[in-house]
């Protein structure tokens, strides 16, 4: 294990970023703030990227941002370098999936929210914790909660600021699949490699209608639908798919543009 605050493993289309500051449970401090915006920013670009997996080293997966550093900027400097990383996260179009073990907490825990899928071990654990470090949600989490669990459940996380189990965050819709520790590279591998082989711009365009849909009308979401279709059948996706289906074979998706 090296001493880089982010590492980076690609496997195939399979684009792995680990949290490495094990000692401080990856606690996020400038440089991993830095490394993860590269890493999302650049993930985004690289078309062999088709799906992106975030995790932690060392048995847990992020206790939140590092207060303990000394900084002389301004904090609202600091505040849009994490809004940055929100974004880049948000804004990536591949699937992407957070691997929680131990705590995600504070930034942590919105760091796996934000991301599609959450697959969490029986030991994982979470926390809005920000009230107990006298501070008020980030890093997205006045967003994604509401929209996640509701407005009350969202307020009772962030108010109480309690640590809840993986068996809780399940119940609330904040966790995809529990798995057992052992078994929880292995379910993700198979997960990625489904993801990976899946046609990648009809995922892209199902994953930002279903995030833009909830400030939509039936209207606008209907019109959206009808442009994000227009586009994959100009792909050759769609018409390897349907001829899949009438051969009974495994269709191999490129999402490359059809239409010349």
């Amino acid at each position: 294990m090296t001493d880089q605050p982010v590492l980076l493993d690609r496997a195939g289309a399979v684009l792995t970023v680990t949290l490495n500051r094990p000692h401080r449970k990856n606690a996020i401090d400038q440089p991993m703030w830095d490394g993860l915006y590269d890493a999302f920013r650049d993930a985004e670009r690289d078309d062999d990227v088709r799906v992106v997996v975030v995790t932690g080293a060392g048995g847990d997966f992020c206790a939140g941002a590092d207060l303990s550093a000394a900084r002389k900027d301004h904090p609202l400097t600091r505040m849009h370098r994490v809004n940055d990383v929100a974004l880049a996260l948000n804004e990536i179009s591949k699937p992407t999936i957070a691997k929680v073990d131990g705590v995600a907490v504070g930034a942590g825990w919105n760091l796996a929210l934000g991301c599609d899928l959450v697959v969490a071990t029986e030991r994982a654990r979470f926390s809005q914790i920000f009230a107990r470090r006298g501070l008020s949600l980030d890093f997205g989490g006045s967003w994604l909660l509401p929209r996640l669990v509701g407005l009350q459940q969202a307020k009772r996380l962030a108010l109480r600021a309690e640590m809840i189990g993986a068996a809780e965050a399940l119940d609330l819709g904040l966790v995809t699949w529990i798995k057992p520790a052992a078994e929880l590279d292995s379910f993700v591998d198979e997960l990625t490699a489904e993801l990976a082989a899946a046609p990648p711009v009809a995922l892209a365009l199902s994953k930002r209608l279903l995030e833009e849909g909830a400030s939509r009308t039936l209207r606008e979401a209907l019109e959206g639908e009808a442009r994000a279709q227009t586009v994959n059948f100009a792909t050759e996706d769609a018409p390897a798919a349907f001829e899949a289906f009438l051969t009974k074979t495994e269709a191999e998706y490129t999402g490359r543009w059809a239409v010349r």
